[in-house]
């Protein structure tokens, strides 16, 4: 039976809430993915994701990087609460830091096999803790951004990163795309980019309609990158 719980931690004077799941039928410690939200906050999708993982046979936490009641209700609001995470990125790093801690901090997980899991503005936030050095196995970004103002950072990557992209994205256009494998070669990452025909930004997010010029779910390219990112935790965090 899958747990879940709430979790109030801190990064610095900031109390932000998380949310673990984990099937308590099963024993001893196991892989740990760190799950980070979209930009309206740690919400529902998030938490349904998380027990997807949970399901699979991880612990999962999702992490809170605004903060305890910080959620974005329109577009606007995403905008506004978002921007200082885009601009601040070791603010970023920071909060994704405090959420790894969190998770490393429950009984049932193997801190030798950390994954992380971000979607769209999450996949910034995965990817900046990668870059930053932390102790992470296997980084998987789904419809994130790939720029960051820091590229060289990419050689503290300790493990691997797979990108599940929109081939359509028009919010990670071409250019962005080019640069960041550009800046993993650099780095000599083990990397890999999987680019999914016909899919725009969020298209893993079953609450959208499923056409739309810049965001829109496609169940395909849904099905196939969560069978994409089993495959990739099959060969890091399970090996």
């Amino acid at each position: 039976m899958i747990k879940t719980q709430m979790i109030d931690y801190r990064e610095g004077d900031t109390v932000c809430e998380g949310y673990l799941a984990y099937d308590d039928a099963k024993t001893g410690k196991r892989p740990g993915i760190l799950v980070a939200h979209d930009w309206s906050g740690c919400g529902e999708y998030t938490h349904k994701r998380t027990q997807m993982l949970a399901e699979l046979g991880y612990v999962a936490f999702a992490a809170d990087i605004f903060g305890k009641g910080i959620r974005a209700k329109s577009y606007p609001e995403c905008v506004e609460i978002s921007k200082n995470y885009y601009a601040d990125r070791q603010l970023t790093r920071r909060r994704a830091q405090a959420g790894l801690d969190t998770l490393l901090q429950q009984p049932n997980v193997d801190a030798s096999k950390i994954a992380t899991v971000g979607y769209c503005f999450g996949g910034i936030v995965v990817l900046e803790l990668a870059r930053s050095g932390a102790a992470v196995k296997a980084t998987v970004a789904y419809h994130g951004q790939l720029s960051t103002p820091n590229p060289a950072d990419a050689k503290n990557i300790k493990g691997s990163v797979l990108i599940l992209h929109g081939a359509i994205d028009p919010v990670v256009p071409p250019d962005e795309v080019a640069a960041f494998e550009k800046e993993m070669e650099a780095a000599k990452v083990d990397w890999q980019l999987t680019a999914y025909g016909g899919a725009v930004h969020t298209f893993t997010n079953w609450a959208l309609p499923t056409e739309g010029a810049q965001a829109a779910y496609n169940e395909k390219a849904d099905k196939r990158s969560w069978l994409a990112m089993k495959n990739f935790f099959a060969e890091t965090i399970d090996a």
